[in-house]
Formats: C-alpha cells, structure tokens, sequence
C-alpha cells in the first residue's frame, strides 16, 4: 500500500469514526459496552462541527472520493441532528437550549405563576427548515 492509500483509508477511518460517535450521541446507535441509548446532543454537535471545520480547512485537498465521503457523512449527520432535536422521545436534558430541572410545584394556595408570553419569532415549521449553529 502507497503511503497515499494509507492517508486516505485513515482520512476514511476518521471521518467514519466521529460520525460513529456523533450518530451514538444523537440516540441512533447504542453505545457498544454498555448497549444503552444515549441522548447528548450537545456532543453530537461537537463531532459535527469538527468534521465541518475538517471540510472547510480541507477544501481542494482531497480526492473525489474522500470529499464525497465527508460530504455525505456531514449531510446525513445533520439531518439526524434535527431529527433527534425534534423527537420527543429524546429526554428534555438532552435538548440544547432547555433547562433540564423540573418546575418546582407552587405552595398550596399561592396563585400560579402567569405564563410568559411567546416571544415574536418564525414558527415552529419555519425554525425546523435548516440546520443552523447556535454558539
């Protein structure tokens, strides 16, 4: 094997482990020790940017092939992100942006708290189109 065909398999063997990792970590695989679900997505997030930046500082050095694998790895990585977002079956501690402790009940009596009022912004349907970065 050409020290060429070594780079790129171990370029392959990269990009295809941190794509493991974040497809674990958005809850589509099991972890392989324990063989339970796991739901941070926030490290997912982490393994996408990272291959990402692997494009972005990579681009026009890699062959055809290694640019398409990356390609479409990122591409299947994201529309699993939104997915595991949107699923309510991932746990609320899981979900970027939202506090993972319970409501604490009111006292007996108190008046229950007003609900805060929506804040103007895209609707639902809009805000799920893209796949964006919030830093």
């Amino acid at each position: 094997m050409s020290p060429e065909e070594m780079r790129s398999a171990l370029f392959a063997q990269m990009v295809m482990q941190q794509s493991s990792m974040a497809m674990m970590l958005m809850g589509q695989t099991a972890h392989p020790q324990t063989g339970e679900m796991v739901h941070d997505l926030e490290a997912a997030r982490l393994f996408i940017d990272q291959l990402e930046m692997l494009a972005y500082k990579t681009k026009g050095n890699l062959t055809q092939e290694e640019t398409a694998l990356l390609q479409q790895n990122l591409m299947a990585l994201r529309m699993a992100f939104v997915a595991a977002v949107d699923s309510p079956s991932a746990p609320a501690a899981a979900r970027p942006n939202q506090s993972s402790a319970p409501p604490e009940p009111a006292p007996a009596g108190a008046p229950a708290p007003a609900e805060p009022a929506p804040a103007a912004s895209p609707t639902a349907d809009e805000s799920r189109k893209k796949f964006t970065k919030k830093y």
